[in-house]
């Protein structure tokens, strides 16, 4: 037996049981492996029971991500053991991500008067409950002209005099991935803006549709991904499906937060209906990553990025996060910081939620990331690709519930009671609205304000086609408006101006 599959037997053969650490289990790694020694390394421990998975192309370090899975899940591979096989540089768990919004419930009496009247019968009728997952995924329609009627309710984008910004193409030809819960691509304001892979659109050879014909025809590893990819049901509709509002209420869960993010990046614009995104004519990228309780893990996040460098998405928008990563764990979750830095070098700008503080007796405190123990992540690594978004209210006030920091957070945008598309094909500035329980929550969240900006670098995109990433950033950054409530708090001490943006 060679050093490498000796190795590779000693890894299997030490478990350790009920190893605490912030994971989605203790039998789930991702392991960082020269590239060399992949195909080696994952045949060596699939012989051997272990389920191992490709996460990203190679890395200009030479090395290759793989998540890999014990058999048995009551057990986990010891990290001693598998840091041990030749061709590992590292190791780490896999990290869980979630969204950075819970409406969960958190005082008991009126916890317990929810489920009173729920007993009672007819609290869906009241609540409502999710869509069905997976519905077909309609071609673009004809998307008419006129207004839009409802952007007078759109305080941020009036705030921002978003039409003074759309002195251009509005946003024309640019892609913006919305790594997020999914996206309701059915909603007739979402439906004309959503990108379609031109490798899986038209007839193929055989005149099949090639939509759904069930083959790979660009040849990127998904079979017709026509609007984005499912990382949670590894499928072709990444639909934002919602937990019904009672069980977000009792547990938390997603009330539609990609849908509701969708439409700030990019709702169809002078369609005569509904709103209009920041850039009414960018196209949405629908990547699913976070499941309908709100919750994924950083393989999902991993996947979601690498398929947007993949098909070559210059800007991402980001409403997910972590409060922290792993005290125990000094070096954190390199996976996702690697998987960043790798669109850095693609030439993606990384737009991320600087985190909606931590929950204090029945409300959310902000607090400063750049001297939390547990800052906000993805936002506050140091990679230049990323722009960090604290949120706004419409008094120019930082959101209480919102994290700022100096030195890692850049700018701030519109995030309190934030109207836009809700994945029940309406409009909405408030998530749930049961005044006779005291239960009343609106769109709030530094995950409204990440997309603000994610449209306006679509916009700028658009008419400087030649910008770098770190050039949109600049763009954005040097063009903030100075407001009081910033000063010292973030690095432009400003909000985001769309219309000085595009002067």
């Amino acid at each position: 037996m060679n050093g490498f599959m000796r190795a590779a037997a000693l890894a299997l053969s030490i478990f350790i049981a009920g190893q605490a650490q912030a994971t989605t289990g203790g039998t789930d790694w991702l392991v960082k492996v020269e590239t060399k020694r992949t195909e080696a390394f994952t045949g060596q421990f699939k012989m051997m029971g272990a389920k191992l998975e490709t996460l990203t192309r190679p890395l200009r370090d030479g090395t290759s991500w793989v998540r890999l899975t014990a058999p048995n899940k009551a057990k986990a591979f010891s990290l001693a053991a598998l840091r041990a096989v030749p061709g590992v540089k590292f190791v780490q768990p896999n990290y869980r991500v979630h969204l950075l919004n819970n409406y969960k419930v958190e005082d008991a009496k009126t916890l317990q008067q929810l489920k009173k009247v729920a007993e009672q019968g007819g609290i869906d009728d009241i609540l409502g409950g999710p869509k069905p997952d997976n519905p077909e995924i309609p071609r673009a329609s004809n998307p008419g002209s006129g207004g839009d009627p409802l952007m007078g309710s759109q305080w941020g984008m009036n705030d921002n005099n978003i039409r003074a910004g759309w002195n251009g193409n509005k946003g024309e030809g640019v892609v913006v991935a919305v790594l997020d819960s999914g996206v309701d691509y059915t909603h007739e304001d979402l439906v004309d803006n959503m990108w379609r892979n031109p490798g899986e659109t038209g007839n193929d050879s055989q005149g099949r549709d090639k939509s759904t014909n069930g083959f790979d025809d660009d040849g990127n590893g998904y079979i017709d991904d026509v609007v984005g990819w499912d990382f949670v049901s590894n499928d072709n509709k990444p639909f934002d499906l919602t937990a019904s509002l009672m069980d977000m209420l009792t547990g938390g869960g997603n009330p539609g937060h990609g849908t509701h993010c969708a439409g700030n990046v990019a709702g169809r614009g002078e369609n005569g209906k509904g709103i209009a995104g920041v850039a009414p004519r960018a196209k949405i990228m629908a990547l699913r990553f976070l499941s309908e309780k709100g919750e994924g893990s950083s393989d999902g996040a991993i996947k979601a990025i690498q398929y947007s460098v993949k098909m070559g998405v210059k800007i991402s928008s980001n409403s997910w996060g972590s409060e922290g990563e792993d005290p125990a764990d000094a070096a954190g979750n390199q996976a996702l910081r690697d998987a960043i830095d790798d669109a850095r070098y693609a030439g993606q700008l990384f737009i991320a939620a600087a985190g909606n503080g931590r929950v204090s007796g029945t409300a959310a405190n902000g607090y400063d990331n750049d001297t939390d123990a547990k800052p906000g992540y993805p936002a506050s690594y140091p990679h230049e690709n990323i722009v960090s978004v604290a949120a706004l209210d419409s008094k120019d006030q930082l959101g209480t519930f919102s994290n700022w920091g100096l030195t890692t957070v850049d700018i701030g945008a519109p995030g309190v009671k934030v109207f836009s598309t809700t994945s029940d094909g309406k409009y909405s500035d408030t998530v749930v609205d049961l005044p006779m329980l005291g239960i009343t929550a609106t769109w709030d969240g530094t995950s409204m304000a990440t997309p603000h900006v994610a449209g306006a670098a679509a916009l700028y995109l658009a008419d400087h086609p030649e910008a770098s990433a770190q050039q949109i950033k600049w763009a954005i950054m040097g063009s903030a408006k100075s407001i009081n409530s910033l000063n010292g708090k973030v690095v432009t001490g400003g909000k985001l101006s769309v219309q000085d943006l595009m002067k």
